[in-house]
């Protein structure tokens, strides 16, 4: 009876630690980021560095900001900025998992989804 009650105890306790942190076990990794433009074919700069053209779709992780570029030859250069932000449905998970889960999606920062899934602009020509 006490060897049950034991092993009982201790599968409750290694399920615990298995479902820790449900934003680092079960969140995506990357979060896609679809991007287009009208007219299509603009250099996509994220954070500077060019990524390809539109239309394009990036997989970025949610742990930071981005400040994204749209640039083609004869229109005017269009500047948006994605944001990172907490998904509420994980802190509420954690919450419920104890302590340790709080404490590992808060300083992973994997509990984090990016506030937009895509951007659509509209280029307008530069006056000549």
């Amino acid at each position: 009876m006490r060897k049950n009650l034991y092993a009982t105890g201790l599968i409750f306790i290694l399920v615990l630690f298995l479902s820790a942190s449900c934003a680092t076990l079960f969140g995506p990794q990357t979060h896609p980021l679809d991007l287009t433009t009208q007219p299509a074919g603009a250099d996509v700069y994220v954070n500077g560095v060019n990524l390809g053209a539109t239309p394009l779709q990036l997989n970025l992780k949610a742990d930071q900001s981005y400040n994204i570029e749209f640039r083609k030859d004869g229109y005017k250069t269009i500047t948006r900025t994605v944001n990172s932000r907490v998904g509420g449905g994980w802190i509420v998970l954690d919450i419920l998992g104890g302590l340790i889960p709080i404490i590992v999606d808060a300083a992973t920062g994997n509990w984090n989804v990016l506030d937009q899934k895509n951007i659509d602009a509209t280029l307008s020509a530069e006056e000549q």
